[in-house]
């Protein structure tokens, strides 16, 4: 089957991870990287790293072809995404497959990541309409000001395993019909996906004859995404990944004074009040926990429960896992796939541990599934454990399906927990009552960049600006303004009288 996905993505001849459009830079001194799917544990394919010199031919060649598409009227590179988001509606079944069998999310997940890359695309080609400036009167007579928006240049991106394609989307797109040109580093664990999306787009633009360096791919671990933090042709980096990547990237681009869109942990806290309506809040609690095996940034890692419902709604948590379905992604029947890899098991189990440690109670879970089925020994039951919010493992983000609970007396006291760890990315509570509601929405409530009230912490929408605050980042992706963090602002002042008078009425004869 997945021979099928790659032959119909033009990937089977994986031969070179470094990509300016239709063409490849080859090197035969590149190191090969193998990359196995952590649903059966099968070698999917290989590709070469991307090497000094490889680089340095992808930045010329999309610094050359930046020269070419800011010239292009906005609405022109709008076309240019939509043509592509069509032929990713035409792809979506194949590509799907391919980021559930690589990554390791559900096959549905993995279909609504490509419908991610084509809604944001979608936006996209309005947004090619709205790039807009302001107008304001000026101090001084026969004087015009107004703001305008330029594009940066090129705008390097580095992408994490858990949305191998959607968050390249994001970016991408948005900064096309700024004008930019793009370098994109995928996570070295998910590289196929990254390859798979590059052709697509290499059809685009040989068909419209267009310069293959608009969008560009390099291939690599961390020192591959280093030589572009530390480049000063690339002004800006946008960076998803732990907090401990962030740090680096940040402190990096920042020592050379670039910019940085920075989309770091998270770890999001559901609130459920002694008013939600349990019958949807449980909905949420599980698919927000579990959903990508507990790999998203947004996964649901706390539920903070009011002390009148907590012994039932605990009880309810306890028995929804129990009907869990877990196995390969690609079977519609299951609902929880596998972790990325065994690094991710080891930290899975690691987490678990310590919660024991510090005195927390597992209730279920806590177990590596074996056997017919999870060769890949990628596979973990989801977890709920009972925990105080300042335990140590509590107030770091494991990404794997581990959910803490822990009660709560007041609204104030909830939101206090909430708050109370250093990433503020998602965030909600379920309520029906509507001081409860206006509380949590309040300057005095969440401080996390994403507050939800009825529905989870995870799936967001690509007209939100997305991104958090503290740890987290920051940084603001995808909807709304977003499309700012990709140009650069003037301000035009323009003098169409016959005299110069100066600003503040400072005079100044010669």
């Amino acid at each position: 089957m997945i021979n099928d996905v790659l032959k119909v993505l033009n990937i089977l001849d994986v031969n070179n991870g470094t990509s300016t459009g239709q063409s490849h830079f080859s090197s035969n001194d590149a190191p090969i990287k193998s990359i196995f799917s952590p649903v059966d544990g099968a070698l999917i394919g290989k590709i070469k790293y991307t090497t000094t010199e490889e680089y340095e031919k992808v930045i010329i060649t999309a610094a050359e072809a930046f020269k070419t598409w800011r010239k292009l009227p906005a609405p022109k590179r709008g076309e240019i995404v939509r043509q592509y988001g069509n032929l990713l509606r035409e792809y979506k079944e194949p590509l799907g497959k391919l980021v559930s069998y690589e990554m390791g999310k559900s096959y549905q997940e993995g279909l609504g990541e490509v419908q991610e890359m084509i809604d944001i695309c979608d936006f996209a080609v309005g947004i090619s309409r709205q790039l807009y400036g302001l107008t304001m009167h000026s101090e001084r007579p026969d004087h015009r000001m107004y703001e305008q928006w330029h594009p940066l240049g090129i705008v390097g991106i580095i992408s994490a395993f858990n949305f191998p394609v959607a968050v390249w989307s994001w970016n991408s797109m948005l900064a096309a019909v700024c004008g930019d040109v793009c370098v994109w580093k995928p996570s070295e664990k998910t590289p196929l996906s990254a390859i798979a999306c590059q052709n697509l787009m290499a059809q685009i633009l040989k068909a419209n004859n267009l310069p293959e360096g608009i969008f560009c791919l390099i291939n690599g671990d961390y020192q591959v995404g280093e030589l572009m933090t530390k480049d000063e042709r690339v002004p800006l980096i946008s960076a998803t990944g732990s907090t401990r990547m962030g740090k680096i990237v940040g402190q990096t681009v920042g020592a050379r004074l670039g910019k940085s869109l920075l989309e770091l942990g998270g770890n999001n806290s559901i609130i459920l009040s002694q008013h939600a309506n349990l019958d949807i809040a449980i909905r949420a609690v599980v698919f927000g926990a579990v959903g990508t095996a507990g790999q998203r940034c947004t996964t649901t890692r706390r539920l903070i429960m009011h002390s009148s419902v907590y012994d039932k709604f605990k009880d309810t948590v306890v028995k929804a896992y129990s009907q869990l379905t877990i196995g390969d992604p690609l079977n519609p029947q299951n609902l929880v796939g596998p972790l990325i890899d065994k690094d991710a098991v080891n930290a899975y189990l690691n987490a678990i541990e310590k919660a024991k440690q510090e005195g927390g109670k597992v209730l279920c879970g806590a177990e590596v599934l074996t056997g017919a089925g999870y060769e890949s020994g990628c596979y973990v039951k989801p977890t709920v454990i009972e925990a105080e919010n300042h335990f140590e493992i509590v107030q770091h983000e494991t990404f794997a399906p581990i959910l803490y609970i822990m009660k709560y007396n007041s609204i104030d006291e909830a939101i206090a927990l909430q708050n109370g760890v250093r990433q503020g990315l998602s965030s909600s509570i379920f309520t029906d009552n509507l001081q409860e509601a206006e509380a949590f929405l309040s300057a005095a409530g969440s401080d996390c960049g994403i507050a939800n009230v009825n529905i989870g912490t995870s799936g967001a929408e690509i007209g939100g600006a997305f991104g958090g605050e503290k740890e987290t980042g920051g940084g603001r992706e995808s909807g709304s303004d977003s499309w700012k963090a990709y140009m650069r602002r003037q301000t035009n002042t323009i003098n169409y009288g016959k005299e110069l008078p100066l600003a503040q009425g400072i005079e100044f004869n010669i």
